[in-house]
């Protein structure tokens, strides 16, 4: 069962390709003041985008997160990260919408990059990081505006310098004495997200996850353990509390279709579940998140960058 959740190829569209078949980047004016600057909740399949906004304000719902941001600063939305807006008219800022696909080919040698950029995040620019990113995200309108030979190649590198960047401030947030998961761990856990992200619905044996990626269940509870600070079955149980948190506070399903939609064999069963990881029933979950931002009732993970963690937000990572 699909959910109802608008998924648009670009933001606010439907239907439309990108251009040089993974790239497409454009004034945040461009397309917001065609609807009142206002983009309503929704989320893309397969792409990924940044928002760089240079000057002026906006109001973001980020996974049923209301956040109120001023430029300079970036979002981060990989896919399936449920996100609205409502902009300043006099913002200023370049909206870069790929491929996910192409993020991967571009990414495939350096997991540790990978890693942070798949976490939905605002970056908070200082002056100086954000005369880099100016820089960055001028250099990629300009190879994507141009008709110059080798055009893609020149798209390509002045993507990859804007992913450098973003990278490097997300690393620099996390904590100095942070740990720093063995590349084999992180590539074991972002093999297993893949495979959460396509079956979560089905909510598939642990066993059989780990069999698919040729380790054992031991391993991969580990390596979850390592590279997240949760267990394996954590994650999985956190991705399908996200889907159904953005399906409780985006669609009119009732909790009986939510609860079928995502694997569970009767609605009392998944009420008691969401009741474990939330303190909620999904009834009362979905009554207050239309008065005031959601937050998930889980325990603390040990290394927390400043701000609530849980196993739904491991998932949303």
């Amino acid at each position: 069962m699909e959910s109802p959740l608008p998924t648009y190829t670009r933001h606010g569209e439907q239907g439309l390709t990108l251009e040089v078949d993974w790239l497409h980047c454009e004034s945040i004016a461009e397309r917001s003041r065609l609807h009142d600057w206002e983009i309503r909740p929704h989320r893309h399949q397969s792409l990924f985008q940044l928002f760089w906004i240079e000057q002026g304000g906006c109001e973001l719902s980020l996974d049923g997160v209301e956040r109120s941001t001023q430029g300079p600063c970036v979002f981060i939305l990989p896919p399936h990260a449920v996100h609205g807006f409502r902009f300043e008219p006099t913002v200023q800022g370049l909206v870069i919408t790929v491929l996910d696909q192409h993020i991967n080919k571009l990414l495939s040698a350096e997991p540790r990059l990978e890693e942070l950029l798949r976490r939905a995040d605002v970056l908070n620019l200082t002056a100086a990081s954000a005369a880099s990113l100016t820089g960055a995200a001028a250099h990629l309108r300009e190879e994507f505006l141009s008709t110059a030979d080798w055009r893609s190649l020149g798209i390509d590198t002045a993507l990859m310098q804007l992913l450098l960047h973003c990278g490097r401030l997300l690393a620099q947030q996390e904590l100095p004495n942070s740990h720093r998961p063995a590349g084999r761990a992180l590539e074991h856990v972002q093999r297993f997200r893949a495979l959460i992200e396509q079956q979560f619905r089905q909510q598939p044996a642990l066993g059989a996850c780990a069999a698919g990626l040729g380790i054992s269940a031991t391993q991969l509870n580990r390596v979850c353990q390592q590279v997240l600070d949760c267990s394996a079955s954590s994650l999985m149980q956190g991705r399908v509390l996200l889907e159904a948190q953005r399906e409780l506070a985006y669609t009119s399903m009732s909790v009986k279709q939510i609860a079928h939609g995502l694997g569970f064999a009767d609605a009392a069963y998944f009420t008691r579940f969401y009741q474990r990881q939330t303190g909620l029933s999904p009834t009362e979950w979905r009554q207050r998140a239309t008065h005031r931002p959601a937050q998930v009732k889980t325990p603390n993970r040990k290394h927390d960058r400043a701000r609530p963690s849980s196993a739904a937000e491991s998932a949303r990572r």
